[in-house]
């Protein structure tokens, strides 16, 4: 055990022995804080690999849409890219390095509050700027946001439905062992009325952090002009159930085993994004899966056109482009979510 999974988890046990349980919320926000702060996470060496970190054609066709709908918007100076957990920087500087053919050169800018990666991110794109949230960006111009697997490390809320009524989930101990249990609030106010009749055991899972963040987002599209790409696994449909997960060292693990020294995670509900993202006057181009739409924007030709130049390592990128695409890999599990300013035009793949 080492000293960061010591160490919170004995907090956690404390402050559970001596208050009572404590909420999933509570539990995942402070797990990932400290999982978060103290290590770059990515990569072989790491916990998991992310999609700019498979191909750097992910980051291009990324670049490639965003300058497509900037020109055709307009060319709006100035104008922003602002990215929401950039990991090391690759696919900005994927992005940015195909923007820049289509004259597309914005002020780069990180939502990042981890001090590890930070300092990564800055040997990538020493120009960029740092932000602990969106509320800091600047309001002069268009806003390109692109967030690629940062919703599903937010803290998720989960409610649970008892013989007593709704219940919050918590997290209590079973001896020394953190487990989940059920509040002793009622919390059938806080279910939307359609789903309050279910089932013992049934689970609804919420974001707040996502819907925060996709409001705010959604405002900065309206007042600003721009587009956003929100990229993660999850759902289009609204769904019961726990999504709860913990990756470490590229497995699967228990996610109570080792508070602060696993990734947290959670499938995003893109389908309550969306609605919150148009109550603000946002357009939602569309959710579909990222295999569906990486195609859509060519990335099987810039494979072929990769592998021409580079044949020694032709392999290696069709591997990489299954990885992306493939149904059983993350091409169906992963989802795309356009939303543009009402003013600007819809992007392709929608």
């Amino acid at each position: 055990m080492s000293e960061g999974e010591a160490g919170l988890a004995a907090i956690f046990r404390r402050l559970i022995a001596n208050t009572g349980p404590i909420s999933l919320m509570h539990y995942m926000g402070e797990s990932n804080a400290r999982y978060y702060n103290g290590r770059d996470p990515l990569g072989d060496e790491g916990d998991f690999i992310t999609a700019p970190e498979i191909s750097q054609m992910f980051g291009e066709l990324i670049g490639l849409w965003l300058a497509d709908l900037w020109i055709r918007a307009g060319r709006a100076e100035p104008v922003h890219y602002v990215e929401l957990g950039p990991g090391r920087g690759t696919l900005a500087v994927d992005a940015m390095r195909t923007a820049r053919r289509y004259g597309l050169e914005p002020r780069v800018h990180f939502v990042e509050s981890s001090t590890a990666l930070k300092e990564v991110q800055l040997r990538a794109l020493p120009g960029a700027f740092w932000h602990d949230s969106l509320t800091s960006v600047p309001q002069d111009g268009p806003v390109l946001i692109v967030g690629n697997e940062f919703l599903d490390a937010l803290p998720v809320r989960q409610l649970v439905m008892t013989a007593q009524g709704w219940r919050e989930r918590m997290i209590g101990l079973d001896g020394d062992r953190l487990v989940p249990v059920a509040g002793q609030q009622p919390m059938d106010a806080a279910v939307p009325e359609a789903r309050r009749e279910a089932a013992p055991g049934t689970i609804i899972e919420t974001c707040p952090g996502a819907a925060a963040i996709v409001y705010e987002a959604a405002g900065r599209l309206v007042a600003q002009g721009g587009a956003a790409l929100l990229i993660d696994y999850g759902h289009e449909a609204i769904r019961d159930g726990s999504t709860l997960q913990a990756v470490r060292a590229h497995s699967r693990v228990d996610p109570f085993a080792a508070p602060g020294e696993a990734d947290l995670t959670a499938h995003v509900d893109f389908a309550t994004l969306a609605s919150i993202a148009q109550s603000r006057g946002a357009k939602w181009l569309g959710t579909v899966p990222q295999g569906q739409w990486l195609r859509s924007l060519g990335i099987e030709t810039r494979a072929q056109s990769l592998a021409a130049y580079a044949p020694q390592h032709a392999d290696a990128i069709r591997s990489a482009t299954e990885r992306l695409i493939g149904e059983g890999q993350m091409g169906l599990l992963f989802k795309v979510m356009g939303l543009a300013s009402p003013d600007w035009p819809d992007g392709v793949g929608f």
